[in-house]
């Protein structure tokens, strides 16, 4: 299956990389951001589209099962040194997941995780499913496509994570609430920390003042110059 994306090489003495992992329903475009601001502060950057996503082959989308292998296979293709993982939503379940999987990633940053599958679906469906419809159409996409929803648990993966972390979530997120990312982060191990965005909603956190204390938590888990 062919992953299509951008690498995009760093502007000055070279820190490491970062790869952006957008969310549900996106593609690696709206990392063009993303890419300026942090190509400038060293960072070769690496943007591609996820399986079943934009210019990417793929029928079905995992929640970070599968994705979690596509990005060792992106992460086989950079240069050697640290490795930060970006992610947004579904992209920042995919960088917990990765990142427990893969001790080649040096930090992790994550907006607006879910902590599982399955804790998510019933709290977005209320009104137009019952626990027991959608229980059935989880089993119907476990015997049709071999993924097992409770396999997609970003919080159950964060128990192996060492690594720093940093959580993002918006206070008033009401899609993705933020006692997901607080779950992520309570059974995170190594060094952790969570940013709550006062009146950011889902797909809102990462705005304003969130950049700089993104860029000086980067500084000080990789230090500011050049590898």
């Amino acid at each position: 299956m062919k992953l299509r994306g951008w690498q995009c090489p760093s502007v000055g003495p070279r820190r490491g990389t970062l790869v952006y992992l957008h969310g549900i329903a996106d593609n690696r475009e709206s990392g063009t951001g993303v890419i300026e601001r942090f190509q400038e502060r060293g960072f070769d950057l690496v943007a591609y589209d996820s399986r079943a996503h934009g210019e990417s082959e793929g029928e079905f989308c995992t929640y970070g099962v599968l994705e979690s292998q596509d990005l060792r296979r992106v992460l086989d293709t950079v240069a050697p040194g640290p490795i930060v993982l970006l992610g947004t939503s579904l992209g920042a379940a995919v960088a917990l997941q990765g990142a427990a999987q893969d001790r080649r990633v040096t930090a992790v940053i994550a907006a607006e995780a879910f902590s599982d599958l399955r804790t998510v679906a019933i709290e977005r469906a209320p009104i137009l499913f019952t626990p027991r419809m959608i229980d059935q159409a989880f089993r119907l996409v476990e015997r049709r496509w071999g993924f097992e929803v409770d396999a997609a648990s970003p919080v159950e993966k964060a128990r192996e994570i060492q690594i720093p972390v940093l959580l993002i979530h918006g206070e008033t997120d009401t899609e993705t609430p933020p006692d997901h990312s607080q779950r992520v982060l309570a059974a995170l191990g190594g060094p952790k920390r969570l940013i709550l965005v006062p009146g950011a909603g889902h797909n809102q956190s990462l705005s304003g003042d969130v950049w700089m204390q993104i860029v000086g938590w980067l500084d000080a888990v990789l230090g500011s110059g050049p590898v």
